[in-house]
């Protein structure tokens, strides 16, 4: 399971850098101004539908029943399964994505209310959803082909796919920009683009792999089908719940000053960085190890896994979380102004950070948490739990943005988060699914004292340095604070017991 998550964990990685230097060209060519934040809620709208329709429910239903057919029954009919899939996927978000298209511009005004009243802002907003929407068709099959993938173990190419994204994403805004109205406009269409070429990518990587699917004329109801499609209803219901809460935080966005959606964007792009290469890796990596470990008998290994990816999780995330909190507005002022961003955008932008950041370990740990339902084929537990979080970020977003204004909405979702984390935990507990081991109980303490530790460190650190001018310097400073933190925490992780260094070596 590490190595998986270190090859999931290393292309993420590889991708986010390549996110920021993307966010970079953004903020520096859009600034926070109405172009940005059209952008942002073209980008956001194909997003939640992908997270509802890819990523979520699907590869919750499909990924577990795909490895079990591959264990139980073989690779043909394991390919025969994922063809059946694709192609009903295929043919529903085609559907999905022209209706998308046509009635665009009353799907915004539902999600984006308060930009109907600033017709620059909705135009523009419509115009580049139109362009992205294809997008969610694309990377929905991109997201199936990576299930089948990762269900094979093989897990690089589907790690790799977006930095495909980015890439593409970059040139367009170089290349596009002089041909098209704004530069919003040549982002968007890098954004199709890239769905396009990452889709390929994975195709390629799966028929190498001995799995080259096709799409079939009349796909079959067969029995897997049908189990797959009866388990996504409470999947597609909990994962229409999460991103229900993501839709009500650009619904209230929206309603805020012109600027709210690009400072959450920017702010929420640093906190992804460990919630993709730590959070993701984990969830990604663990879902097929439990699903198999459970089909062969083997619950004490899964218990084991299990304890292992919370532990890992938090070893990475803790540390990750109180250095966003600490280093904000460096990160943001070394990685942002510049060009249309400047220093008030920066200091917006960076207090939305400091929010994300208290959220940050709740956010890895459910996607930690979550494989242990998956895997026994139990879609619904966490649809239960997602209504109560959604209600709660819902009752907290409402009270808390009219004293915190965008601030309070990046609040409110890292206290959703650690309520949910709280409540899949002691579910879990109770059907004695899983409970920590004297591992894990004896390392967590240390790993917070090593966090605390870090954190000292870099407050002293910002204290006693001045705060630099330019772009370069700022860049070098973070560096600087970046070797500090990752040499006081590693460090001292590794010297009283929190983390030993030498278990990752011998993994990778």
């Amino acid at each position: 399971m590490l190595k998986s998550i270190l090859t999931v964990g290393g292309w993420t990685m590889a991708s986010r850098v390549l996110g920021f230097l993307r966010d970079m060209l953004i903020a520096a060519s859009l600034g926070a101004g109405p172009v940005a934040d059209a952008f942002f809620i073209a980008l956001k709208l194909p997003n939640l539908f992908r997270r509802l329709f890819g990523e979520g429910a699907f590869n919750a239903a499909f990924v577990p029943a795909f490895a079990a057919t591959l264990t139980t029954e073989g690779a043909a009919q394991a390919r025969f399964l994922a063809e059946r899939m694709s192609t009903l996927m295929t043919l529903w978000l085609s559907l999905l994505t022209i209706l998308g298209m046509i009635f665009m511009p009353q799907v915004l005004t539902v999600l984006a209310p308060g930009f109907v009243d600033e017709p620059l802002r909705f135009g523009l907003a419509v115009e580049m959803t139109r362009i992205t929407f294809p997008y969610l068709l694309l990377i929905c099959l991109t997201a199936l082909i990576s299930g089948v993938l990762n269900g094979l173990d093989r897990f690089g190419a589907a790690a790799g796919a977006p930095v495909l994204f980015n890439l593409l994403s970059m040139a367009a805004l170089f290349v596009l920009t002089p041909v098209v109205p704004t530069p919003g406009h040549a982002l968007a269409w890098g954004v199709t683009v890239s769905g396009a070429a990452q889709l390929l990518l994975v195709w390629v990587a799966a028929a190498r792999a001995g799995m080259p699917l096709r799409i079939v004329s009349l796909p079959r109801i067969t029995p897997e089908v049908r189990l797959v499609l009866r388990r996504m209803v409470p999947g597609l219901f909990g994962a229409g719940v999460t991103q229900l809460n993501l839709a009500v935080d650009v619904i209230i966005a929206s309603l805020l000053p012109a600027g709210a959606v690009s400072y959450l964007y920017y702010a929420d792009r640093i906190g992804q960085l460990p919630l993709g290469v730590i959070g993701a890796a984990v969830g990604t990596a663990m879902l097929p190890l439990l699903v198999k470990q459970l089909r062969s008998g083997r619950p004490l290994s899964a218990h084991r896994t299990m304890n292992r990816a919370l532990e890992l999780s938090l070893a990475l995330s803790l540390p990750a979380a109180a250095a966003q909190a600490v280093l904000a507005w460096p990160i943001i002022s070394a990685l942002f102004v510049r060009g249309a961003f400047g220093e008030l955008e920066a200091a917006a932008t960076s207090v939305a950070l400091v929010a994300y950041a208290l959220g940050l370990p709740a956010f890895v740990l459910v996607k930690a948490f979550v494989p242990g339902f998956f895997a026994r084929g139990d879609t619904a537990t966490p649809v239960k739990v997602s209504l109560v979080i959604v209600a709660l970020n819902l009752a907290l977003n409402l009270i808390l943005t009219r004293y915190l204004a965008h601030v309070g909405i990046a609040l409110a979702t890292g206290l959703a988060a650690w309520a949910n984390v709280i409540a899949l935990a002691v579910l879990l507990r109770r059907r004695g699914h899983w409970r920590p081991d004297r591992r894990l109980r004896r390392r967590l303490p240390r790993l917070l004292i090593a966090t605390l530790a870090m954190a000292v460190a870099l407050l002293a650190m910002r204290a006693a340095l001045p705060d630099p001018g330019g772009s370069t310097m700022r860049l070098a400073f973070l560096a600087a604070y970046v070797t500090v933190g990752l040499g006081v925490y590693f460090g001292l992780a590794h010297a009283i017991g929190g983390l030993h260094l030498g278990e990752i070596r011998r993994r990778r």
